[in-house]
């Protein structure tokens, strides 16, 4: 009886646990996507152009990419808690320099300050709550930070939207600096709610301290496992020193097709446009005709729902659908959104005022076939492609093409916008020229056509395949697509 007592209490500190190092991916949430409401006021404010606006978008996203390159190291050295913290810290600083920021350099410099954070976030908090989740329930556990970025995207939008002002307001210029800030609140939540949070037992004992390790799985582990856990955690450790390969061993000819695979869907998910989206949907509203800025925004709050509803769907299909159908379904679902919208904007005149609820509705369709498929698919193939001696490395590569390729994505998608736009099909808001974005749509499901061909010879089924029995169809040289049989 008093087993089962303590059972559910450790299980109870877990979800506390767990629930305040995910505000991490809340966070990375909130700070990808409040950019979104507040460009079209700071772009007033300061009387910059699109390309400003990507290079400040962007700007976020080399951030994240420098600290997702350092951060492994560095949690190693010093332990997964301390960096969780020190990226609660940046986090603070990062929201309150971006809206106190004076001009556009400064909020660029702002920004890519806060793009570390983002970036250690996303490294240290899952690999925290992994660490410190008891075995059964840490697929679970791990899943709350995917979702809470979708509810931070979300809650962005709707903190967004709660500051925006109407044209013409006193405060149309200096509305954005309060959205900005808002972010202060969660990150000093994570922060405080840290400092209380125990190290992982995997990090002490990989630095000698049993003791501490013992005293904490005492906490969170079911009692009857801890021994058995911290035998398993020291048989892990060996085996990691035992396989630990040089990082040149993921470019061996066996290893060639996880690697094609692991960097493909990464383009895949980024160059069908979702970040176009996430970054930009206000001025796209905009384009579409809705009335001002305030409007756009709260348009951009039904994205986020949308978004997080079908995230949480997401979570019960992986498995019972299964890789290669979930892909397929997805992909086509975008594909034909992204026709849809093209077209929309290719008739605009010809629309006339509908085309704005035509929009949202496209959109929103978009999102929910991106957030079932290529959203949660991307993380976790290139988690099952790769043998256990080069899986770091791979995962590693893996989410670095996804920063890069977003970060090409949301440094042209207004240059795309431009350079695609079909003589007299310009739009003009308040005398800007903005282009037309048929153009860029299109494109992009150009690349999701391709990406169907792309995914039926590479997209492999690993649903109820082992990963020991993953890595010897590589050594055989299984077709990818051939993988379940």
């Amino acid at each position: 009886m008093t087993d089962n007592k303590q059972i559910k209490q450790n299980k109870s500190l877990v979800f506390v646990i767990a629930t305040i190092a995910a505000t991490g991916g809340l966070l990375f949430g909130f700070d990808t996507g409040v950019i979104s409401g507040a460009i079209p006021f700071f772009q007033s404010a300061f009387g910059i152009d699109n390309s400003w606006i990507e290079i400040i978008t962007t700007a976020g996203l080399v951030g994240a990419v420098i600290g997702a390159l350092f951060s492994g190291r560095i949690a190693d050295i010093v332990g997964r808690k301390k960096v969780a913290l020190a990226a609660a810290v940046i986090f603070i600083i990062g929201a309150i320099w971006s809206g106190a920021a004076t001009g556009p350099v400064m909020l660029v410099l702002a920004r890519l300050f806060l793009g570390v954070a983002i970036g250690v976030s996303s490294f240290a908090v899952p690999l925290y709550i992994a660490e410190i989740s008891p075995t059964k329930s840490r697929g679970t556990m791990v899943s709350m930070f995917q979702l809470l970025i979708t509810i931070g995207i979300m809650v962005s939008y709707l903190s967004d939207s709660a500051f925006a002002v109407p044209d013409g307001h006193p405060d149309f210029n200096s509305c954005w600096r309060p959205m900005f800030y808002v972010g202060v609140i969660p990150a000093l939540i994570m922060f405080i709610g840290m400092i209380f949070l125990p190290e992982t037992p995997r990090w002490l004992i990989s630095k000698g301290y049993e003791d501490k390790c013992r005293e904490v799985l005492q906490k969170v582990e079911d009692p009857s496992l801890v021994e058995e856990v911290i035998a398993k955690m020291k048989a892990d450790i060996e085996a990691d020193k035992a396989n630990k390969v040089n990082w040149t061993e993921i470019f061996k000819k066996w290893l060639r097709v996880p690697l094609i695979i692991a960097v493909g869907i990464m383009f895949v998910q980024q160059f069908t446009g979702i970040n176009t989206i996430i970054y930009y949907s206000p001025k796209i509203f905009l384009m579409s005709g809705f009335a001002d800025a305030q409007a756009a925004v709260w348009a951009s709050v039904s994205v986020g729902v949308v978004n997080v509803v079908f995230t949480i769907l997401s979570l019960f299909m992986i498995d019972k659908l299964g890789r290669r159908k979930l892909y397929f379904i997805g992909v086509t679902g975008l594909v034909v959104a992204l026709i849809a919208m093209g077209t929309c904007f290719a008739l605009q005149s010809t629309l006339g005022d509908s085309i704005k609820w035509v929009t949202i509705a496209l959109i929103w369709i978009y999102i929910a076939f991106f957030a079932i498929s290529l959203g949660p698919l991307g993380w976790l193939i290139i988690s099952e492609v790769y043998p256990l001696s080069v899986r770091g490395i791979g995962s590693s590569i893996g989410a670095l093409s996804n920063w890069l390729f977003n970060g090409i994505v949301a440094f042209t998608f207004f240059k795309l916008v431009k350079g695609l736009t079909l003589p007299g099909s310009n739009i003009i808001l308040n005398g800007e020229d903005l282009g037309n974005p048929a153009g860029a749509f299109f494109l992009y499901a150009l690349v999701g056509i391709l990406s169907l061909v792309w995914g039926y010879f590479y997209i492999p089924e690993t649903k109820n395949v082992t990963l020991e029995k993953i890595e010897e169809h590589w050594r055989k040289g299984t077709q990818p697509k051939d993988i379940h049989k």
